[in-house]
């Protein structure tokens, strides 16, 4: 996607998507001409599944995440991690990146050469309308490995701020990233919005899985669904923040 499309568009487009999404199966089916290429399950009962389409320009990705009830988020973006756009199962909320009004979005290419990347970009949304996003992530120089999948630990804050100008919510933590696949990973954050309201969680990797691999291309989860049942009428509300769509974390939805 080179320029922002209108609403109308955006959710003829992912209706389309809809219909090729298996709601509650046990293998995550992408649309036609998509291919997945890893799977990664997550903590608190999530697991996400990566894919490519071919007709999208190079280094484009899909990523459709899913917990115990279903697919309920879809995020694309490019190979710089910009955020394209992003749909909301669970409301029907389709967000879009508007280049004409943003002043600088991510670069993942930044990040890895000056270990800092400072952001301000606009998104619109059916629902929400205007949205800003300010930032700045940095790398901590700390690299570990999860599941054998080599990581790097970045450090991240982000005001969203509405169309007046009015700033509705924050977000600060702690992320990873991948050089060889060009995305980010949650990790331990913490987000408040203009209510007060503040939410701690960690969403971080537990397990990667390759096509080959048992788990691959599964949309069932399995860290924490146990313990998110148990807790579930313990858990803070999810309150409103549209994610980066090159890092999610469930727990910053409405």
């Amino acid at each position: 996607m080179h320029a922002m499309r209108s609403n109308f568009l955006g959710m003829a487009i992912c209706g389309g998507l809809f219909s090729a999404l298996p709601a509650h199966a046990a293998d995550f089916k992408p649309p036609q001409g998509c291919e997945v290429f890893m799977t990664v399950q997550m903590h608190n009962c999530q697991v996400a599944n990566y894919y490519r389409c071919a007709a999208d320009p190079e280094g484009d990705l899909w990523t459709a995440f899913a917990d115990g009830e279903g697919i309920y988020y879809l995020s694309h973006i490019d190979s710089e991690t910009r955020w394209l756009e992003s749909v909301s199962t669970d409301t029907g909320e389709i967000e879009m990146f508007d280049p004409g009004a943003s002043k600088d979005a991510p670069s993942f290419s930044a990040l890895l050469s000056d270990g800092k990347d400072d952001y301000d970009f606009v998104t619109r949304s059916n629902y929400r309308g205007l949205r800003r996003y300010v930032g700045s992530d940095a790398l901590t120089g700390n690299s570990l490995s999860i599941d054998d999948v080599p990581l790097e630990t970045i450090t991240f804050d982000l005001r969203e701020d509405d169309q007046n100008g009015q700033t509705v919510a924050t977000r600060t933590g702690t992320q990873y990233i991948s050089r060889k696949y060009r995305v980010f990973f949650s990790g331990a954050e913490r987000f408040e919005n203009d209510q007060g309201d503040v939410v701690s969680y960690d969403d971080s990797p537990v397990r990667f899985d390759f096509p080959g691999d048992p788990g691959f291309s599964t949309e069932t989860p399995e860290y924490d669904c146990d313990l998110m049942m148990t807790e579930a009428d313990l858990r803070p509300t999810r309150v409103s923040l549209a994610p980066l769509s090159r890092s999610f974390s469930k727990e910053a939805l409405q």
